[in-house]
């Protein structure tokens, strides 16, 4: 592993976003891909949500530079393919580059939901076809046995790149905070790959933390531009291809649950957002006031300190999955333990499960934060809650 050469892909990364976000800003008042004030959101001001052109442009500077480096100037080429896994790394781009347009036309035009899921396949299937396949897995019950996933794992990947995609876009709801834990969830997968020998991840990573630390300089809060569906999605995307990366050739089933870990608060949030919303009988996409963060900020937590809550419950789950990983015996289990303790204290803590426990025991009642419509109540600027 070459640390020099993540080092400069860190700083072009960080360097190239910020450069690049007042072109996204002047492009999405061109475009009309703005965030008014209204009684549904927290800005006060007109606020730009197209940064993910910042985003994206950032992570092609940085490619362009990894790609000069290895034919110029020596750099490892982390792309070479081994163990058999073979991998068009063209063909990825081109996914990558068609979820970062279907998320553009959204800012623009604001997609309806099918249209949206639909591009989203089609995505996550050029990048499935690429080769990156979550294609066998350890059998945990027979040691050095395998599970072979056929044909099966053609959909399997697609669901699991398009949930990727989606639990960045619905946790989008509060200033710095999709991209904080993106940055933390790609530091997780990138401290992974490092310690599984598997450079191209790794070097991905490097990129992705770059790109989110160089937007936060202006979506931090008090934010100046949001990252908007461009920038959600894609950055969804990009950590579900690293993580595949990295645990897709991986001997350890164990190693499943470091991407779904270093995920885990956006994971969490979606899941409860869909019990809710079925609970409700509302489509899926259908915005709403229950997210984690919403819950935060009704119990009186400033935009800040609430990212940081949540950033610093992400970092906890994300430390405990290299630890499950990398330990096994006693050890691991009672790693778990912890971290499904605090879990439960913060689902707990935020009554994160009572629309779906009042339902059980009174159909007829409304929880407190869903509320019906209210204009009154508290929002978000996010991607999702524009839907």
């Amino acid at each position: 592993m070459n640390w020099l050469e993540c080092g400069i892909l860190l700083v072009v990364a960080i360097a190239a976003t910020i450069a690049f976000t007042p072109l996204a800003r002047r492009l999405a008042f061109a475009t009309g891909a703005i965030d008014y004030p209204d009684k549904r959101r927290i800005n006060t001001k007109p606020i730009p949500r197209m940064g993910g052109v910042a985003i994206f442009a950032g992570m092609v500077v940085s490619i362009i530079v990894l790609k000069v480096g290895v034919t110029s100037w020596g750099w490892i080429d982390p792309f070479y393919s081994y163990l058999g896994f073979r991998i068009n790394y063209w063909l990825l781009s081109a996914g990558v580059a068609f979820m970062f347009a279907v998320g553009f036309i959204d800012d623009v035009h604001n997609l309806s939901a099918k249209v949206k899921l639909l591009g989203q396949i089609v995505s996550a299937c050029l990048v499935s076809a690429s080769g990156l396949l979550l294609s066998n897995i350890q059998n945990p019950l027979v040691e050095g046995a395998f599970i072979d996933l056929g044909w099966l794992s053609y959909p399997i990947t697609v669901f699991y790149l398009v949930a990727f995609a989606n639990i960045i876009n619905l946790i989008d709801g509060l200033d710095g905070l999709a991209s904080g834990l993106s940055a933390i969830s790609a530091a997780t997968i990138f401290t992974f790959a490092v310690l599984a020998h598997r450079f191209d991840a790794a070097i991905l990573s490097v990129i992705i933390i770059g790109v989110c630390a160089g937007f936060l300089r202006s979506n931090f809060n008090p934010a100046s531009i949001f990252m908007g569906d461009s920038g959600a999605l894609l950055l969804g995307l990009a950590l579900g291809i690293v993580s595949l990366l990295a645990v897709a050739r991986s001997t350890l089933f164990i190693s499943l649950m470091v991407p779904i870990m270093a995920a885990g608060v956006p994971v969490i949030d979606t899941a409860m957002a869909i019990i809710r919303r079925a609970r409700a009988h509302q489509p899926i996409d259908a915005p709403d006031r229950g997210h984690i963060h919403h819950r935060l900020l009704s119990a009186g937590f400033s935009q800040r300190k609430t990212a940081l809550i949540m950033w610093g419950w992400t970092a906890l789950l994300a430390v405990c999955s290299i630890v499950i990983a990398e330990s096994d015996g006693l050890f691991r289990v009672a790693v778990i333990i912890v971290a499904a303790a605090v879990t439960i204290f913060f689902i707990m803590k935020l009554h994160l499960l009572d629309p779906v426990l009042l339902h059980h025991y009174n159909p007829r009642t409304t929880h407190p934060l869903e509320g019906d419509g209210g204009e009154d109540a508290p929002s978000s600027s996010d991607s999702a809650e524009r839907q």
